[in-house]
């Protein structure tokens, strides 16, 4: 097992394939990527996968830029191993074409990217985006049965926030045909650009504690998990966040091939050229090295 300094087990393993992207979302943090490389191979990905599979991680996320632009993403799916989750982050636009490919190819859930169900809000978000192909491809997604699945939404003062209680109930409709879709609340990481619409999302904790039927505790970061007649939500809040980063058992891949020893933070581990026991000395380096951001 990959255990850090402060007795963090690293369960989660989350690799960008890419950080190409065919929407430009105003609060999109690239995964902390700033100049990437060339994105690895197929075959690379998968080597560095099952060095991690080996070393004890037990579910895989594939992220991006947006994952689905890879033309082989069925085929990196499917070189991985056993994995006891495999899921992936989307934008959602490519969903209704692929969705029944990537479960066959042994994908097992999908979180899509859906912050508002209003289509103007949706095009300034995103840049442009197509609300309707996102929600034809969590349908298809929930018919090709990529479930549970999980719809992120980043809380953003006066652009989305008077939308949350109606997220949750289009989550939950859903969940009327037996199907698992959950809203995850997610804290805005500010940039230059976006600072101006930041609100903290824990401000909805009250409203969900008080209609909540039951309040779970994650060991993902110590997340809380609200199950209400309305839906189930999730709130995601890692900034000044100290139970957040203590309780933090995952680590990123760069879609170029380093170790991101944390998404706040510029500490990278290059990974080009190692493999077999080389590779996974310097993966159990770089975990020697985590840090929690906020202590």
């Amino acid at each position: 097992m990959l255990t850090d300094p402060f007795g963090r087990t690293i369960k989660n393993l989350r690799i960008a394939v890419t950080s190409r992207c065919n929407l430009n979302c105003i609060y999109c943090h690239r995964e902390g990527e700033d100049n990437p490389g060339d994105e690895m191979s197929a075959e690379r990905i998968a080597e560095i996968a099952n060095a991690f599979h080996e070393l004890g991680v037990k579910k895989l996320k594939l992220t991006g830029g947006e994952p689905l632009l890879r033309r082989d993403i069925c085929d990196i799916i499917s070189s991985m191993p056993d994995f006891e989750e495999i899921s992936l982050t989307t934008n959602g636009i490519f969903l209704k074409d692929l969705a029944f490919d990537l479960k066959a190819s042994g994908l097992d859930r999908v979180n899509v990217s859906l912050d508002t169900l209003n289509a103007e809000t949706f095009r300034f978000i995103t840049g442009g985006g197509d609300l309707n192909r996102v929600i034809e491809g969590l349908r298809t997604a929930v018919e090709a049965g990529l479930t549970p699945i999980k719809l992120n939404m980043v809380l953003m003062k006066g652009i989305n926030e008077s939308e949350v209680r109606k997220m949750l109930e289009f989550a939950n409709s859903f969940n009327k045909k037996g199907t698992n879709v959950i809203l995850q609340l997610i804290e805005l990481i500010p940039n230059s650009a976006t600072e101006r619409f930041y609100l903290d999302p824990t401000i909805f904790e009250g409203e969900f504690a008080r209609i909540a039927n039951a309040i779970k505790i994650r060991d993902m970061h110590r997340r809380k998990q609200f199950v209400t007649p309305f839906g189930v939500v999730e709130i995601v809040k890692p900034l000044d966040n100290t139970d957040f980063c203590m309780h933090c058992n995952r680590i990123r891949i760069t879609s170029d091939g380093k170790i991101k020893l944390c998404l706040m933070t510029n500490e990278t581990v290059d990974l080009s050229g190692l493999s077999g026991e080389e590779l996974k000395k310097a993966i159990s380096e770089a975990v020697r090295r985590r840090r929690p951001f906020f202590r």
